[in-house]
């Protein structure tokens, strides 16, 4: 994910790092030369064949236009609300820990390592379930039976909640923990619980395929017939002009399918690693326990 400050407005024009320019310009390249070619047919005596009335293209550019708005509004909706989820669960890990710490005065020191390292091991865990990877972290804050318990396990998030409400049921029968008490922190489980689903509900229901395709198609068809509406107006600036059209719309279809997928690990995703160390950091921290400061990112680039 890029997170950095507002640059000179100079300097944002040649901004490369986290642009979609370098994946679209093979496309802006092949549109570019075909209107050279076009330009060029118009000095031969076929070249009022390739003439075509401008108003099309701007009736079909306004259409367009609103389509590209409506999906990049849809696709941001679901990068945002994938960030409120994730800020959700900073919140009640937070949160879980400390009324953990607060109504059991009598939990030993490594019972409160033990249960902040179940709440880092949860974040962790939906982030490699998000990603469809394996990490070493469960391995690094889970004990052998806990990963014993969870190996086979498919959706490891939720097994760890099942880790975590067992280990409150059995604070409860030492007595360390009463009813109300012991119904608090399940809502807050069950909350977790809510964040995980709302996650997959982003990963597993994608946009409709028939707005990508039919986005897809309709601005390349609309940049590749652009040269022909311009041509008779523009002359021998249509080429330019027609790369800065097809940057604006070819672009916006890239953003669409960048933020759409909120939990990936493209520069314009969501940090969630970063987010996981800085639960991990939150929880150890509320429980006592010394870790390395919050590194401060040393390029632009956060993840």
């Amino acid at each position: 994910m890029i997170v950095r400050e507002r640059i000179h407005w100079t300097r944002m024009l040649f901004a490369w790092h986290g642009s979609v320019l370098p994946r679209i310009l093979p496309q802006l390249l092949v549109i570019t030369g075909f209107s050279f070619v076009v330009l060029f047919l118009q000095s031969t005596r076929y070249g009022r064949l390739f003439a075509v009335s401008p108003t099309i293209f701007t009736l079909i550019g306004i259409s367009l236009a609103i389509f590209v708005g409506f999906c990049n509004t849809a696709s941001y909706d679901r990068y945002w609300e994938g960030r409120k989820l994730w800020g959700s669960l900073v919140n009640e890990t937070r949160s879980l820990v400390r009324e953990t710490m607060a109504w059991m005065p009598g939990l030993s020191p490594e019972d409160q390592q033990h249960f902040a390292r179940l709440n880092a091991a949860f974040a962790w865990a939906l982030n490699d379930e998000l990603r469809k990877k394996d990490s070493k972290n469960l391995q690094r804050l889970l004990s052998p039976a806990e990963m014993d318990a969870i190996e086979k396990k498919y959706f490891k998030p939720v097994a760890i909640l099942d880790l975590m409400a067992n280990w409150l049921a059995v604070k409860h029968r030492e007595g360390l923990i009463d009813s109300m008490q012991l119904s608090a922190t399940d809502k807050r489980l069950s909350v977790m619980s809510e964040i995980v689903g709302g996650c997959e509900r982003i990963l597993n229901t994608p946009l409709p395929f028939a707005y990508h395709v039919l986005l897809h198609r309709v601005v390349y068809i609309y940049c590749f017939l652009l040269p022909f509406g311009l041509l008779e107006v523009l002359h021998w600036m249509m080429p330019f002009l027609v790369m800065f059209i097809s940057y604006t719309f070819i672009s916006l279809d890239a953003i669409v399918d960048d933020i759409g997928e909120p939990f990936g690990e493209a520069a314009n995703d969501l940090a969630l690693n970063s987010i996981c160390r800085t639960i991990e950091y939150s929880v150890f921290e509320q429980t006592g326990v010394a870790q390395a400061p919050l590194q401060q990112p040393t390029s632009h680039f956060i993840d």
